[in-house]
């Protein structure tokens, strides 16, 4: 059985799903599902992330934590976490850019949130020597210990529900089937309380996406942040606040229609900062281009270094990897980067409040 006929068949069952239950059940089923069936990775996969673009990218953000780290007085014992960790590429490089700082790979324990069978095989090949643990939910990760955190494109993959403003009330976006195909169809308009706040900012036929996954996972790691100390990077695609229909999916890095071949395209949407962020118990940074935190952190002087070495391809090579990561029409304004951090703290390196 396909995804495509057993999605139908659910539908048959049990009416409509929301948009959540459509991304899960594309993302997740344990034998159909796309991150569970594959590598989504590379020239090969779907889509290149910034970790696979350049070493650059991970070396900055390990040397970010490892500042947080000194800046809290180094505890002796800490969790270094990476949710929705790939290959481990992310990872590797955080921890070589890291070795020399003295006591840092000492006190870390390394804990990683995957899902993915498939992607914990290759971040255990990746990572073997540094005795990583594995979870499939933050509320596994040590209750105890500081916690310095990174998420890179992992909350846009998180299951998100959808509205069309319709009045006072929302109309949701749902998954139906007509005639054997999958295809979108609406609710009838009613209150929701959870958007009572985007009345004010929004006209009628306007589609706004909550994404109650992540704010719980960030609501988690704040919470931990403010009772035990570390910090977190959260680096997606996104803005401040949601607005309009970005659900969109990827088959060997084009776009493709988001109900034509459930399970075998990767399915995700662009990150609601200020929903992430909204009510925490510790304080976070101002929303940042990634072009601008990887300059603040330095890329332009790395990437010169790195070049001090290399002629010919290997040279050409890395410009395009730097540009790719910080020049706006590239990855430097469409992702964007914020901190969390406890209060009284400095905000993690490269970021400001």
């Amino acid at each position: 059985m396909s995804l495509t006929d057993h999605l139908i068949a659910r539908i048959r069952r049990t009416g409509p799903l929301s948009v959540a239950d459509y991304m899960a059940e594309c993302l997740l089923h344990p034998t159909l599902g796309y991150y569970t069936t594959r590598d989504p990775l590379g020239a090969a996969g779907d889509f290149t992330t910034a970790p696979e673009i350049s070493q650059m990218f991970g070396e900055l953000i390990g040397l970010s934590l490892a500042q947080s780290w000194m800046d809290q007085g180094a505890p002796a014992a800490f969790v270094l976490a990476e949710a929705g960790p790939g290959r481990g590429t992310l990872m590797a490089d955080i921890l070589r850019a890291t070795r020399a700082v003295p006591g840092f790979h000492a006190g870390l324990h390394l804990h990683l949130i995957e899902a993915s069978p498939t992607l914990r095989a290759a971040q255990a090949d990746r990572l073997a020597g540094h005795a990583p643990e594995w979870h499939d939910s933050l509320s596994e990760l040590p209750s105890d210990l500081p916690v310095f955190f990174v998420a890179n494109e992992f909350f846009d993959a998180l299951p998100i529900r959808q509205f069309i403003r319709d009045g006072a009330g929302w109309r949701e976006r749902r998954i139906a089937q007509t005639e054997g195909a999958l295809s979108f169809a609406l609710t009838e308009p009613t209150p929701q309380p959870s958007l009572d706040h985007r009345l004010d900012d929004t006209k009628d036929g306007d589609l706004v996406e909550l994404c109650p996954a992540a704010t719980a996972i960030s609501a988690q790691i704040a919470q931990h942040i403010a009772q035990n100390g570390g910090a977190a990077l959260f680096i997606d695609y996104g803005d401040w606040r949601s607005l309009g229909d970005t659900l969109q999916a990827l088959h060997a890095h084009q776009h493709v229609d988001p109900l034509t071949d459930p399970g075998n395209c990767d399915l995700t949407a662009h990150v609601d900062f200020e929903a992430l962020v909204q009510g925490l118990p510790c304080p976070h940074t101002r929303l940042t281009p990634q072009g601008v935190f990887l300059e603040r952190l330095g890329i332009t002087q790395r990437a010169q270094s790195l070049a001090s070495r290399l002629e010919g391809e290997p040279l050409n090579a890395l410009i395009a990897a730097h540009r790719r990561l910080t020049h706006p029409a590239e990855m430097g304004t469409l992702f964007k980067v914020i901190g969390l951090y406890p209060d009284g703290q400095t905000p993690p390196p490269g970021l400001e409040t």
